[in-house]
């Protein structure tokens, strides 16, 4: 039974919370074609369709963590072995990655901070497209993302990035929802005169 099924939209999306304690199965079929195009429906200025999903899993996994410690090693050459083995078994085990591919395009009148924007509101929904329907994931990335031929292997020469990476699966425990703080030190009410404050950013002077 699918989260949405089971509760309100807004309720499953409030119980929503990141977690990369994931084993199999992860979705596939119509499912996973449900899931990606929810991350198509994110605001997009000047309809440039920036998203660039790929899906790697099976016997993939294994291939592909090895491109991962490669590009650890290039780009993080002080990082120590603990962390490039963890890379590696985070992407041989995880049973599904989704790379978050940005097809930028510099010379458009769109800023690329926009259109990097956009790449990120279809993680979100991909994120929460994945808790409603019953699976779980999180979002990780890192310098290893910058590394040119990781990118070539996905598709993205440049100027295209990477946004990072989605481990997917189904949570080995219940999802927990994560504590979030009360909304009233991030929101504020301009009075038409004076600027605004926020509770947080006091707290954290």
């Amino acid at each position: 039974m699918t989260q949405a099924s089971s509760t309100s939209p807004l309720a499953a999306l409030l119980g929503r919370s990141s977690t990369g304690d994931l084993v199999a199965p992860a979705p596939q079929g119509d499912v996973l074609a449900r899931i990606l195009s929810a991350g198509l429906r994110a605001p997009d200025h000047g309809h440039l369709c920036p998203w660039r999903y790929v899906v790697i899993t099976g016997e993939a996994r294994p291939a592909f963590a090895e491109h991962v410690v490669a590009a650890v090693a290039r780009q993080e050459p002080d990082a120590p072995e603990k962390k490039r083995e963890k890379r590696r078994r985070r992407f041989s085990e995880t049973p599904m990655i989704i790379a978050l591919g940005m097809h930028l395009r510099p010379e458009h009148k769109v800023p690329v901070m926009e259109q990097e924007m956009a790449v990120a509101a279809g993680a979100m929904n991909v994120l929460n497209a994945l808790h409603m329907e019953g699976f779980g994931g999180v979002w990780i990335s890192g310098g290893f993302c910058e590394d040119r031929s990781l990118l070539s292997q996905l598709g993205l020469d440049a100027p295209h990035r990477l946004a990072g990476f989605l481990l997917v699966g189904t949570p080995e425990k219940p999802e927990r929802t994560s504590n979030r703080p009360e909304i009233d030190e991030y929101v504020a009410v301009w009075d038409g005169w004076s600027p605004v404050t926020f509770g947080a950013d006091d707290r954290r002077r």
